[in-house]
C-alpha cells in the first residue's frame, strides 16, 4: 500500500500533473491540500476516468483538501467535530485493506504568518483541536495515518539555513512543541524512520531561485500509528514535480506501507 501527501497549490492549475504523477505513480491514497476550489469545481470524474475515488470538501480561492484513493472511502469525516472553523482543512476516511481498515487524515494545517499575529494564534488553538481530533481517531482506528501540509519543520535538520529562519514562524517552539504534541500520541515521522540524505526537503519558495539552490523546508509529514509503523517500509521526498513547468511550490511524500 502505497499512500502520499502533496500540497498542490490550486487543483484547478495542477490537475494535468497530479494525473500525470498518478499514472507514474499509482497510490492506494494521495492527500491533497490547497484545492482552492468550490465543492462543485473538483475534478471528480477526471479521477474517475483514472480509477480513483475521491473524497474531499472544498473552498473557494483558499484551502480545500481531498483524498484520492483507489478503494471506496467510508465513514468520511469533514473538518475536526466541535471546533467553529469556516476554513476548510481536514477531511478523514476508511480505507480497506488486506490486513484491516486504515484510516486516512488529510490536513492542510494553518501558515501562521508570523509569529506572535492573530493568524498565529489561530495555528496554535487549531492545532490543539487537531489533536484532540486525532487522539479520538487513534482511539477507534488502531490502523492510523494523518498526512498533510503541517506547516512545521520539525527541527532544525528540516530547514536548509536554521539560523536564518531561528525563531520565525514555521519553525518557532510552540510550533514544534505542537508537532510533538501530535507525536505525543503515539504517532511517528515516517520520513524519520530510515536513514535520510541531508537537506531533503518537500516545500521551496517559489522566490529567489529557492528550489535550485534547495533553500527549502520539509513541512510536509506522513505520521503513523503504531500498527502501520511496524509495516512502513520506506518514505520517500519525490522531486521530480517539482521540476514541473508550472510546479506547485511543495513536492510530494510518499509512503510505503506493506499491508
Amino acid at each position: 500500500m502505497r499512500i502520499a501527501t502533496w500540497n498542490v497549490n490550486s487543483l484547478t492549475v495542477r490537475l494535468p500533473q497530479v494525473l500525470a504523477w498518478l499514472q507514474d505513480n499509482p497510490m492506494e491514497a494521495l492527500c491533497l491540500q490547497e484545492l482552492k476550489q468550490a465543492d462543485e469545481k473538483v475534478p471528480v470524474d477526471a479521477f474517475r476516468e483514472a480509477g480513483y475515488h475521491v473524497a474531499f470538501i472544498g473552498q473557494k480561492t483558499y484551502n480545500g483538501v481531498a483524498i484520492i484513493s483507489k478503494a471506496e472511502p467510508r465513514d468520511i469525516q469533514r473538518n475536526i467535530p466541535g471546533f467553529d472553523d469556516d476554513q476548510q482543512r481536514v477531511i478523514a476516511v476508511t480505507l480497506d485493506s488486506p490486513q484491516g481498515d486504515v484510516r486516512i487524515i488529510c490536513a492542510y494545517c494553518p501558515n501562521g504568518q508570523a509569529v506572535g499575529s492573530d493568524k498565529y494564534e489561530y495555528k496554535l488553538n487549531w492545532y490543539r483541536a487537531f489533536t484532540a481530533f486525532v487522539r479520538g481517531e487513534m482511539a477507534k482506528y488502531p490502523r492510523l495515518a494523518v498526512l498533510g501540509d503541517y506547516n512545521i519543520a520539525p527541527d532544525d535538520r528540516d530547514v536548509h539555513d536554521p539560523a536564518k529562519w531561528e525563531g520565525s514562524v514555521l519553525v518557532s517552539e510552540p510550533e514544534r512543541s505542537a508537532f510533538r504534541m501530535l507525536l505525543g500520541l503515539g504517532l511517528s515521522d515516517a520520513f524519520r524512520l530510515f536513514e535520510q540524505e541531508p537537506k531533503m526537503f518537500s516545500w521551496w519558495d517559489y522566490r529567489m531561485m529557492g528550489f535550485r539552490r534547495n533553500a527549502g523546508l520539509r513541512i510536509d509529514h506522513i505520521l503513523l500509528s503504531d500498527p502501520l509503523k511496524a509495516v512502513c517500509s520506506a518514505c520517500i521526498i519525490d522531486k521530480v514535480p517539482r521540476r514541473n513547468e508550472q510546479p506547485s511550490d511543495h513536492t510530494p511524500v510518499v509512503a510505503t506501507l506493506d499491508l
